[in-house]
């Protein structure tokens, strides 16, 4: 469950016993999926660009996807998606606040 003072949440591409996630383009794909979800909805083109409540990106070297908070404001399913997406595949998730800074 994610707390409700997080603004963000990174779901890393370690399982919870350390391994790497698989496959290598998982964050592309996962956010990829989620790139019609976006302020104002879809538009036409969107879907080739990443929606800004689910990006793709790195953290200390390793893959990640950023769900914004918005996402679940906007589109509970959606957020439910990628937060069930971690849990089934026993990522770890960190919280972050509204300055990027992690919850503890």
């Amino acid at each position: 469950m994610v707390s409700n003072a997080a603004k963000e949440v990174v779901i890393l591409g370690l399982t919870r016993t350390g391994k790497t996630f698989r496959p290598s383009d998982w964050a592309e794909r996962l956010a990829g999926v989620m790139s019609q979800f976006r302020p104002g909805g879809t538009l036409p083109g969107s879907h080739l660009s990443y929606s800004p409540w689910c990006v793709p990106n790195s953290l200390e070297g390793i893959k990640c996807v950023v769900v914004n908070r918005d996402l679940r404001d906007a589109e509970p399913m959606a957020w439910d998606f990628c937060i069930n997406f971690a849990r089934d595949n026993d990522l770890q998730v960190r919280e972050r606040d509204a300055q990027g800074r992690p919850l503890t």
